[in-house]
C-alpha cells in the first residue's frame, strides 16, 4: 500500500530560551492571531461601505469594530474551552474543576467557541445597539479564514487525524503503530515498521469549512449582496459548515474518551460497533436545522 509520510513540520514556529526564561510561538497560536486579525480587517472594511448594507446604513461605525473584536476574542477563548470540558470531558473535569481553566493543556471545541462568540456579540449588540442579524451576518462573513488556518495548524500539530486509509493520499503521522488501525485497513511498511495511514481529515475541514465555504461566503457578501439580507449570511453559514463538518466526521477519528470494547471506533451514539454518530456530527444537527431557518426567514423578509 502506498502513503505518503508526515513531513517534517513541527508545531513551533520558533522558541527563544533566556536562562530559565522560554518562550515559543505555535502555528495553532499565529492562526488564532492572524485570523482574528483577517477578519477584524475585512469587517472594518465591510463597515466603511454603507453601500453593502441594508438601506445603504452600517450597523456600526468602523471605530466600534475594536469593541467587536474583543468580544469575539473572549468568546472564542471561554467558550471554546468550556464547551470542550462540556461536550467531550465532563467526567475528567469533574473530579478537577480547576483543570479547565488551564487551557494551555489544549482541548478546545469549535462548537463551544461558536456559542461563546454568539453570546458575546449578543451582549456587544445590547450594549452598542447594533442590529444582532448583521453583526452574526458580518462574522459568518469572515470565520472560513480562521477555519481555514486553524485546519491547516491542526494538521503541522499532527492532531485531529482521521481514520485508517488505504487511500494513495493517506498520510502516515508520527507514532502511529500497527495496531493503531484495530484492523487491516491502513496497515503500510515504512522504514521497515508497519504503521497505520489515516486520512488526512484536518485538510478535508481546511478544504471544505475554510478554503470553498469561506471563499463563497465572501463573494456573496461583497459581489452579491447577502449583507443586505440580515440572517441569510449567518443561515448559509450554518447550513455549509454543518454539512461539511457532518460529512468530514466520517473521515475523521471520532473522540478516544468514547472508546470501549463495543465501541472501538468512538461514536458518541453508537447504533453498532461499525454505525452510529459522532459528538461532532450530534452537535452539527441543531446548527443545520438553525441555518435553515435563518434562510427561510431572510427569503421570507425580502419576499
Amino acid at each position: 500500500m502506498f502513503a505518503i509520510p508526515f513531513p517534517p513540520l513541527s508545531p513551533e514556529l520558533f522558541s527563544i530560551e533566556i536562562g530559565s526564561f522560554s518562550f515559543a510561538l505555535r502555528w495553532y497560536a499565529l492562526a488564532y492571531l492572524v485570523g482574528l486579525a483577517a477578519g477584524w480587517w475585512l469587517i472594518w472594511k465591510a463597515m466603511a461601505r454603507p453601500a453593502l448594507w441594508p438601506a445603504d446604513t452600517a450597523p456600526l461605525r468602523p471605530e466600534q469594530v475594536e469593541g467587536l473584536l474583543t468580544a469575539v476574542v473572549l468568546g472564542v477563548i471561554l467558550g471554546g474551552r468550556l464547551g470542550y470540558v462540556f461536550f467531550y470531558q465532563p467526567d475528567v473535569y469533574a473530579g478537577d474543576p480547576l483543570a479547565a481553566l488551564r487551557i494551555w493543556e489544549g482541548g478546545m471545541s469549535f462548537h463551544g467557541g461558536l456559542a461563546g462568540v454568539a453570546i458575546a456579540g449578543y451582549i456587544f449588540c445590547r450594549r452598542t445597539g447594533a442590529p444582532p442579524l448583521q453583526i452574526a451576518d458580518a462574522m459568518s462573513m469572515v470565520i472560513g479564514i480562521g477555519l481555514l488556518l486553524g485546519r491547516l495548524a491542526n494538521f503541522v500539530n499532527a492532531e485531529l487525524w482521521g481514520r485508517p486509509s488505504d487511500a494513495p493520499w493517506a498520510v502516515i503521522f508520527p507514532g502511529l503503530a500497527a495496531q493503531d488501525c484495530e484492523g487491516p485497513v491502513g496497515i503500510t511498511e515504512y522504514l521497515g515498521a508497519t504503521v497505520c495511514a489515516r486520512h488526512p481529515s484536518q485538510l478535508y475541514e481546511a478544504l471544505l469549512e475554510g478554503l470553498l465555504m469561506g471563499s463563497l461566503l465572501l463573494w456573496l457578501a461583497w459581489r452579491r449582496g447577502w449583507l443586505k439580507r440580515p440572517g441569510a449570511l449567518t443561515g448559509l453559514f450554518f447550513v455549509l459548515y454543518g454539512a461539511s463538518r457532518f460529512l468530514v466526521e466520517f473521515f475523521r477519528q471520532p473522540d478516544a474518551q468514547f472508546t470501549g470494547p463495543d465501541n472501538p471506533i468512538g461514536f458518541a451514539v453508537a447504533l453498532s460497533p461499525e454505525v452510529g454518530l459522532t459528538m461532532g456530527q450530534i452537535l452539527t444537527i441543531p446548527m443545520l436545522l438553525l441555518g435553515l431557518f435563518f434562510l427561510l426567514r431572510a427569503r421570507r423578509r425580502v419576499a
